[in-house]
Parts: C-alpha cells; sequence; structure tokens
C-alpha cells in the first residue's frame, strides 16, 4: 500500500507523494497532537537506533535530521529508489516500540495522558487498530540545488536554538548539527 494514497477523505493528499524516487527530499512528522513525547533519553534513543538501522540495512541516506519534543525533521535519499516505503517502515517500527516504551515506563508522570491522546487519534483513523503516535502526513519537499540543500540544514539545525532549547545548534544532542562543525554527533550521517 503507498504511504500517500488519495482518499475521498483527503483529497489534498495527492501534494504530499514522493514523486521521483531517487530525490534527496525533506521531511517532517509530528507525534499526534503535537505531544511533546521526546522529552525523556530513552524515547530520544529509540529514534536515533531506528535511524541508524534504517541507515545501515534500509538503504535510508541521512543527510540532516534533528529530534525535537513533538517532532523530528530529515533531509534523506533512499539507495533503493523507495523513500516512501522506507519512511513508512520508519514510522511503523518506532510507533510501536514508542507506546510501548510510553507503557511500560513506570517514571512516566503523563504516560494515561499521552495513550489516552493517542488512542483518540487512533479512534479517529480507520487505518489505525488501536493508538496512532505519528501523524500521518510527511509533507516531503523534494531538494535538488545547494542553495536549497543548504537552507533545510541551516533549516533543521536552526530549530532546537529557534525553540530556545540551547544558545548554538551543535549543543542540541539530538541532531546532526555537530557532525557539520566537525565533530561526531550521537548518529552517523552521509554528510552533504
Amino acid at each position: 500500500m503507498p504511504v500517500y494514497s488519495v482518499s475521498k477523505r483527503n483529497p489534498m493528499s495527492r501534494k504530499y507523494k514522493f514523486h521521483n524516487k531517487e530525490g534527496l527530499y525533506f521531511v517532517s512528522f509530528a507525534v499526534v497532537y503535537w505531544i511533546d513525547v521526546f522529552t525523556r533519553e530513552e524515547y530520544f534513543n529509540i529514534i536515533t537506533e531506528n535511524l541508524d538501522f534504517c541507515r545501515k540495512n534500509k538503504g535510508m541516506e541521512i543527510y540532516a535530521w534533528c529530534v525535537m519534543p513533538s517532532h523530528l525533521h530529515l533531509l534523506f535519499r533512499a539507495k533503493d529508489n523507495n523513500p516512501g516505503e522506507v519512511l513508512r517502515d520508519f514510522k511503523s517500527f518506532t510507533s510501536k516500540q514508542l507506546l510501548k516504551a510510553i507503557a511500560e515506563n513506570i517514571q512516566e508522570s503523563r504516560k494515561e495522558w499521552m495513550l489516552w491522546l493517542m488512542e483518540r487519534a487512533g479512534l479517529k483513523n480507520g487505518n489505525v487498530q488501536k493508538c496512532q503516535f505519528w501523524q500521518q502526513h510527511n509533507q516531503p519537499i523534494e531538494v535538488w540545488s545547494p542553495a536549497v540543500i543548504e537552507q533545510k540544514v541551516e533549516y533543521i539545525h536552526q530549530n532546537p536554538v529557534e525553540a530556545g532549547f540551547v544558545a548554538e545548534p551543535h549543543h542540541w544532542k539530538y541532531s546532526s548539527a555537530l557532525d557539520y562543525c566537525g565533530g561526531r554527533g550521537v548518529l552517523e550521517i552521509d554528510l552533504v
């Protein structure tokens, strides 16, 4: 099943497709209701471990990334010309892992509230069996010129600065900004 199918419920989904399967794409996707889930190291680690798995085993070339409390930004390409499938698999697998981690975390003070909201989101979506973790849209934007690539990398890395979490992009642990400053971040990337 394609990641973005045109349905009667959402005719606007035609705009958000991976038209060029060989392309380099900027995508952003968020937790349902923009819930700030990524506030604990173990939740961040689920994302970085799965991005690393996709890079090593699914042909995802990652050029820039950033995990914010409620959303994720990626600049990536799929070696096997299947960006929609790679992203779909990443989101599906991480949603299961994150829902389980939240449910089993005895220190998670917002557990019931988050799971209740995710269950409500799932009830509103006919494609979901129980709980929905990620919003369905990714809004892929193909980038091809060096100027646009640079702009997207800058945007991704400035996100934590703009949000007031850090003063410098490379201070945010969960992004590729450190890699672009000559250091080594928590996730190996493919530099532009």
